[in-house]
């Protein structure tokens, strides 16, 4: 539980983060003490809806916290985590592999890919801008524009359609 990754500090933001992006923060924590601790999908969500959604984070309340987000992240993650990994795994340069990947990154990027491929209500662009958001919020540098590409590239391929283009799944290696 202490494991648990904390977003750095905000610095000078006094936005409060919407009932959304705080669910979103909260599955990318609740991915990653699943895959640190072993936990079941069901186990480790219920501690964070019973506990941890009443949490400050960046010293804010944020009971606005979207429930059934957090929750359709967490089980729909857990649920299809091999298909997911598939997707990136077609997407990453050929000198990367998924096994590569840190966890929290791993996990966020999982979320993101989950939204991107099962979440089509939500505009590919506000998917990518939410969890860049997110590595923002755990990473200096390179990380952030590394989950920035990827899920651009993902998304091109995912939602072509709202780039301009038809769905194309050939250049995936």
């Amino acid at each position: 539980m202490s494991d648990t990754p904390k977003p750095k500090s905000a610095g000078g933001r006094s936005k409060r983060p919407s009932g959304l992006s705080a669910a979103r923060l909260l599955a990318v924590q609740a991915l990653y003490q699943r895959v640190v601790s072993d936990q079941t999908a069901p186990d480790v969500l219920r501690e964070f809806l019973q506990h941890r959604v009443e949490e400050s984070i960046e010293g804010l309340k944020h009971t606005s916290v979207n429930r059934d987000l957090l929750t359709e992240l967490v089980e729909g993650v857990a649920r299809e985590e091999n298909a997911l990994d598939d997707m990136l795994a077609a997407v990453l340069d050929e000198d990367w592999t998924i096994e590569r990947l840190e966890i929290l990154l791993h996990v966020l990027l999982r979320a993101a890919t989950f939204e991107l491929s099962e979440r089509l209500e939500v505009p590919a662009r506000v998917v990518i801008s939410e969890y860049v958001d997110l590595a923002n919020a755990f990473y200096d540098g390179r990380e952030i524009a590394f989950v920035n590409g990827l899920l651009d590239r993902l998304a091109h391929v995912l939602r072509a359609e709202e780039f301009g283009g038809a769905a194309d799944f050939s250049n995936l290696r």
